[in-house]
């Protein structure tokens, strides 16, 4: 039996399990499972792969996506060094590991094929990108492959970051594209959203949530409130997901973003 799970903390709900159970039996995939591992420590990694020889992959989940990378052997250099992130490990036969991030291509596709349809490319928008979390170094490196200018908004103020405070009308006005890494807004507590300025978002904004669950956030409502085109992040969930397990499963050892 093939092993694949997904590490975090906490462990609430799961896309991932639900995901590739139903993949499973739906291509027919034998000998395979996917369980969830809660991890409240990263030390504890060591532990779950000699107990569990059968592993092949995991993915990697809130906190410990930047978290995590001390505790493996091996980056991908193409993806996990470059972001400095890794939401999917593969497991080598002789128990090695390898983080990659399958983050920034779930993301990367789901957001161009958005805004294709919509008529639109990403190049020609400003982007602000609310957190600055494991899944925000994704999001951030595939916007400036994608040559699309964008300002960090945090909770704190650094070097890189402004403020949720410090969102003007003037900044809105000139950043139409707005996307969330954060969690807030996800299931259970769906009352939460980041804290923008919504009274300055108009037709021409896009709003796109990395949450998935629920389907329409209240930051994907209040967008759509005063006329903007929302997107969730179920899209990119479904991509990053595939493109892990093409990692898990294919022979070659490198894989290229």
């Amino acid at each position: 039996m093939d092993l694949y799970g997904l590490i975090g903390f906490p462990l609430t709900h799961s896309f991932s399990k639900r995901y590739f159970s139903e993949k499973f039996v739906r291509e027919g995939i034998l000998n395979c499972s996917y369980d969830l591992y809660e991890m409240p420590k990263l030390e504890n990694l060591s532990a779950l792969l000699k107990r569990h020889p059968e592993l092949k992959g995991l993915n990697v989940t809130i906190p410990y996506k930047q978290e995590i990378i001390p505790f493996l052997d091996d980056l991908d250099d193409a993806s996990a060094e470059r972001i400095g992130a890794v939401n999917t490990i593969k497991v080598f036969a002789d128990g090695s590991t390898k983080g990659y991030n399958t983050d920034y291509y779930g993301f990367r596709q789901s957001i161009s094929e958005w805004m294709d349809r919509r008529g639109e490319a990403c190049c020609n928008f400003k982007a602000l990108v609310l957190g600055n979390g494991g899944a925000a170094q994704a999001v951030k490196t595939a916007l400036e492959d994608m040559k699309t200018e964008y300002v960090v908004v945090s909770r704190q103020k650094s070097a890189d970051s402004i403020t949720y405070e410090e969102l003007t009308q003037e900044i809105m006005a000139s950043h139409l594209l707005i996307i969330n890494t954060t969690p807030l807004g996800t299931f259970p507590k769906t009352e939460t959203c980041p804290e923008i300025p919504y009274q300055f978002i108009s037709k021409g904004h896009f709003l796109y949530d990395l949450v998935y669950n629920p389907t329409t956030t209240l930051f994907m409502k209040n967008g759509a409130a005063q006329g903007a085109v929302v997107h969730n992040g179920l899209k990119m969930l479904e991509m990053q997901a595939e493109k892990a397990w093409d990692i898990w499963t294919s022979e070659e050892e490198m894989w290229s973003i």
